[in-house]
């Protein structure tokens, strides 16, 4: 794959150029401030982007901001964003339009090397790859209208996992239950939210972070 990097820290940044280039991919470009960021992504269009979300000279959310103005120009362009915190609002706005091909996680994920490519791979294929942390934030309601009110503390858990980006087989290892199980559950939440249970892991995942996003959990 070609990836494209922007990080201001220049340890992190030669160290994700790289773990990247060991794993066989290439860095187009590796870019370490927000002025430049945007720029390169539309004359590098690479098949996915590790960016942080805050770069100079505000160090707010200029990778961000990079990030979704790049995808209005070339529509679901895949971005994996990387964040020191969780920062809610962040996820919410670069969900806002699609989720297909979108990633956020903590930079300690990065340390976990091999959770970090797949979810890399994930995001280059047009998945999508939340943190955890993230994805917990998502999924807080404090409203009676709450549309999750309804589901099991099981179908939460799988709700959660598909969020994350993991597909059915994978869901039934992390939570030691059959794969037949894992599709009772998702044919539930499915059900229970009013959502199609269409073919394909991404278009689950996707119609289902649509589905939290339109809730009122940004």
């Amino acid at each position: 794959m070609r990836i494209l990097i922007a990080e201001d820290n220049a340890l992190l940044r030669e160290g994700l150029s790289l773990l990247l280039t060991s794993a066989g991919h290439e860095v187009c470009a590796a870019v370490e401030d927000g002025d430049a960021l945007l720029p390169a992504l539309l004359e590098h269009r690479p098949d996915v982007s590790v960016l942080d979300v805050r770069l100079p000279p505000g160090f707010r959310d200029e990778g961000l901001r990079a990030a979704v103005a790049a995808r209005e120009r070339i529509p679901e362009l895949p971005v994996l964003m990387l964040s020191q915190y969780v920062e809610q609002a962040y996820a919410s706005r670069l969900l806002a339009h699609s989720a297909s091909g979108v990633g956020y996680l903590l930079k300690d994920r990065v340390g976990r090397v091999e959770e970090f490519l797949d979810a890399l791979g994930r995001v280059a294929a047009g998945g999508t790859a939340l943190d955890p942390e993230v994805v917990s934030q998502l999924m807080v309601r404090g409203t009676r209208n709450d549309p999750l009110a309804g589901l099991s503390s099981r179908e939460r858990e799988v709700l959660a996992l598909m969020a994350e980006g993991h597909g059915n087989a994978a869901i039934g290892r992390l939570l030691f239950i059959a794969e037949t199980s894992v599709n009772k559950h998702i044919g539930n939440i499915f059900g229970k939210l009013g959502l199609p249970a269409a073919d394909g892991g991404h278009r689950r995942v996707r119609a289902v972070l649509a589905h939290l996003r339109s809730g009122g959990g940004a």
